[in-house]
């Protein structure tokens, strides 16, 4: 049996060596190069090219090497067999830090100190609002969205969520269904962006739901987080609701294209924090082990975690 790896943006080596180390009675072929189809039993993925893995035909489970699989989902040729995301403690705990730490920069306005240091202008005539002061909504409420509402409320906030379907989580108020967006929407001072990218969910950031956002507040206006899937927002409307003042401000993680485009106005707007798709990035042996754990627990007849729902694409 073999594992094929087929992720042409990644140093294929380095995750074979790893691979290789970790499952030593694992063959590792890579996508590119000569390999015999019919003994790939395992697809370690990340955007491969559509229909890469359409000829192998004892293929047996796929991994989306991330938490998102609209990579996967999109290709017309992906087989009929379980697709797993890797979700595990290092991706889901990076995440959260990542959406801590931006909501605390919002919070304690750090854009502005850092124009004042650059100015040498010593100035603090603002007042400065509490975590608890403050409502932060989490769209989505899977293993990451879960988490950093837990990690959110830990430090002070007071936090709300959204799910499709209803999630019961200690101290935090849970909505679903579109009644609910409505009110959470309605009462979020900073929106968390933690979806997965589905039909449903494409293009969800738009200027209709950035208006259903709450005005004035405590931060003077709402502010948008999304660390979830680039496809999620339109990039136009979220600078236009800047510019006009609807939104406060911006981190994001994801972009509709990727690298983001040099010439996009994100890059130099100054309520916009840009960062390289890495708010979950995870050293690459953790996640080798993850799956190296579930390859051995499947060979067992132990069941799958983390198996993607292919109706509802996440």
């Amino acid at each position: 049996m073999s594992i094929l790896f087929a992720a042409p943006d990644m140093d294929a080596g380095a995750w074979r060596a790893r691979l290789a180390d970790q499952a030593p009675d694992h063959a590792v072929a890579l996508l590119g190069e000569p390999f015999d189809p019919s003994v790939v039993r395992y697809v370690l993925s990340w955007r491969h090219p559509d229909g890469a893995l359409k000829e192998l035909p004892n293929l047996r489970v796929v991994f989306s090497l991330g938490a998102g699989v609209d990579h996967l989902i999109a290709d017309p040729g992906l087989p009929d067999v379980p697709v797993v995301r890797v979700v595990g403690p290092e991706l889901r705990d990076r995440m959260s830090e990542w959406v801590v730490m931006h909501a605390l920069i919002h919070l304690r306005q750090l854009r502005r100190y850092e124009r004042q240091q650059r100015e040498r202008q010593w100035s603090d005539d603002e007042t400065q609002p509490k975590a608890s002061d403050v409502q932060v909504g989490v769209l989505g409420l899977g293993v990451l969205g879960a988490d950093a509402a837990k990690k959110l409320r830990a430090v002070g906030f007071s936090v709300s969520g959204w799910s499709t379907t209803p999630k019961l989580l200690d101290g935090v108020r849970s909505f679903h269904g579109e009644e609910g967006l409505r009110t959470m929407l309605s009462e979020a001072d900073i929106l968390v962006a933690l979806l997965p990218l589905t039909a449903t969910t494409r293009g969800m950031l738009n200027a209709a739901l950035i208006r259903r956002l709450k005005q004035g507040g405590p931060l003077g206006g709402p502010v948008l987080i999304n660390a979830g899937r680039g496809g999620l927002q339109v990039e136009a409307d979220i600078v236009a609701a800047l510019d006009r003042g609807v939104l406060r401000g911006a981190s994001l993680d994801v972009f509709e294209r990727e690298p983001l485009p040099a010439l996009s106005p994100l890059w130099s707007h100054p309520c916009v924090y840009v960062s390289p798709h890495n708010a979950a990035i995870s050293e690459p042996g953790a996640i080798v082990a993850g799956v190296v754990r579930q390859i051995e627990a499947f060979e067992r007849g132990d069941g799958l975690q983390n198996v993607v729902d292919r109706v509802r694409e996440y």
